[in-house]
């Protein structure tokens, strides 16, 4: 093999490995973040904790939606005004209920969202094995018995009869 296709055979793997690579989201524009690096620390904190309404499998901190940008603009002007971290969760929850949490508290309300994955799954684990069965009946009725003539011959072919 010659050197160039060696190189571009190692560039295309280079390039391959960078783009599967998972990156980091860059959703917080360098607009929206604030001049106190503690704040800032705070407001990336609790983004992380919220759920995008529009996503729904992504925090505010990583979206790039427009209701995504609208929260950590709503986050960072209630952290400037003095809000606690509890406080400013807690508005969001009372404005958009417990959705909004990536990990909602147990309670009965919250309920469906915890206990539902899992229920679904034990529900299609349960439907797949009464598929599987039946499939399973329905193959094994469908062959019929033997007949005295077939037994006999069969009996006759393997010797032992």
């Amino acid at each position: 093999m010659n050197p160039r296709a060696i190189l571009l055979a190692a560039g295309l793997a280079v390039a391959a490995l960078a783009m599967a690579a998972p990156m980091p989201a860059l959703a917080v524009g360098a607009t929206e973040t604030l001049s106190d690096p503690v704040l800032e620390a705070r407001a990336r904190a609790i983004g992380k904790q919220l759920r995008c309404l529009v996503c729904q499998n992504q925090s505010i901190d990583d979206s790039d939606a427009d209701l995504a940008k609208d929260i950590r603009r709503l986050v960072r002007e209630q952290l400037v005004a003095g809000k606690s971290d509890d406080e400013i969760i807690g508005y969001l929850v009372s404005r958009y209920g417990d959705f909004i949490l990536l990990r909602p508290p147990f309670k009965a309300k919250t309920l469906a969202l915890w206990i539902g994955p899992g229920a679904f799954l034990v529900l299609a684990g349960a439907g797949a094995l009464v598929y599987l069965r039946r499939r399973a009946r329905a193959a094994r009725d469908a062959v019929p018995p033997l007949t005295d003539d077939e037994r006999r011959r069969l009996n006759d072919l393997l010797g032992s009869g």
